[in-house]
């Protein structure tokens, strides 16, 4: 890759950069090394710390500032590093970024190595007296993510360097760069459920207790939940089977116990706690045991000058109007939001995690200028 100033690279070649990194999560080490090289010749004082132990640690993150005028507005980029693992198949190797025709195709192309590149390239075309600029970048978000963006938020905190405002650049474009931005999240609970019987000969079940009616009927139950009907912002809420266990070797035998696993998405009519609750008195009520874990809850930022803000922008770049939307996934927008509003803007998303992941050249480019703009105008008030 290119030795180059920082100053003088286009988006694509700081993307390049990072691409040609290897960090299948969780990332450490040389990903932040070239980051830190991006940003600190920018003026940015770089924090990085690796926290947690196994088997969800260690986690390498990066925190970098550049302060403005005291009293100035504060303005945040958030995102990640790490990228899932790429998986066979490939036109050209997953770490050895390849231009071919319009796109740059690499593993992070996409999600989201190539808009942490926009985002730096946005950042230089800033001057320091605008205001304070962080950057607020993670190891493992595609991980558990247990000791990534919350441990950044401790040393936000620490450090007193809340933001006013964050932008978090998720790959939330559909069909064209700019047509969607995220201003929320469904909330993720995971439940796993475990109903006891006694085994015995399946020719004497009056000496046995089967477990697997007990759960099926379990299953049923929560199956024919309607969750809610769903509100001004946010789709209903789905609860979904994920797996059924219940590991019998043995065509003969009534098995001891048997076990399924659930997942709720769920708006902001519910918490983690609350539907955690409920599917453990259903579970109860069959004879079973629930064990939640919760990946994060539902939140909004509502509409009004950060999302008019990110609009306007989108749209004097791209010359379309975004839709605001709180489908998809979950992102580290749902650990961010305790500090400030925060919204999600990135490229679209056809082959994040995808074998060929790929971004155009072109939006590269006007995703560092739309980022820009966002940041100049949050600094701005």
């Amino acid at each position: 890759m290119s030795e180059a100033d920082p100053a003088v690279q286009s988006v694509a070649d700081m993307a390049e950069a990072l691409i040609a990194c290897p960090s299948v999560t969780p990332a450490a080490g040389l990903v932040f090394d070239c980051l830190e090289a991006q940003l600190a010749p920018l003026g940015f004082a770089v924090h990085r710390a690796i926290t947690g132990e196994p088997p969800d640690g260690p986690v390498e993150n990066l925190f970098a500032i550049r302060e403005g005028p005291e009293g100035s507005r504060h303005f945040a980029f958030a995102g990640h590093v790490d990228v899932v693992p790429p998986g066979e198949g490939w036109t050209s190797a997953p770490f050895a970024p390849e231009r071919r025709g319009d796109l740059l195709y690499g593993r992070g192309a996409v999600d989201m190595k190539g808009a942490i590149a926009a985002m730096v390239a946005a950042v230089r075309e800033i001057p320091a007296e605008a205001g304070t600029i962080s950057f607020v970048i993670t190891g493992d978000e595609e991980g558990p993510a247990k000791f990534g963006t919350l441990a950044l938020i401790d040393h936000m905190r620490e450090v007193r360097a809340i933001p006013d405002l964050c932008l978090v650049g998720e790959p939330t474009s559909v069909s064209r760069l700019g047509d969607m931005v995220k201003i929320g999240r469904r909330g993720s609970v995971n439940i796993w459920l475990e109903v006891e019987g006694c085994e015995g000969h399946v020719a004497y079940p009056h000496l046995a207790d089967n477990p697997v009616p007990k759960l099926v009927a379990l299953l049923a139950d929560l199956d024919a939940l309607v969750l809610d009907e769903g509100t001004d912002w946010f789709q209903p809420s789905n609860l979904e089977i994920t797996d059924l266990t219940v590991g019998n070797p043995a065509h003969n035998v009534i098995p001891p116990k048997a076990g399924a696993r659930i997942s709720i998405r769920f708006n902001d009519l519910h918490t983690g706690e609350s539907l955690s609750e409920r599917v453990s008195g259903i579970a109860e009520s069959h004879g079973g045991t629930a064990r939640a874990v919760i990946s994060g809850e539902a939140f909004l930022t509502k509409p009004g000058a950060f999302s008019d803000m990110v609009a306007s922008a989108v749209e004097a770049e791209t010359g379309i109007a975004p839709e605001l939307s709180t489908s998809g996934g979950t992102s580290d927008a749902r650990f961010l939001k305790v500090l400030c509003p925060v919204i999600e803007l990135g490229l679209p998303n056809a082959t994040m995690h995808k074998r060929d992941e790929a971004a155009a050249l072109a939006d590269l480019e006007t995703l560092a200028r739309i980022y820009r703009r966002i940041a100049e105008a949050g600094l701005a008030g």
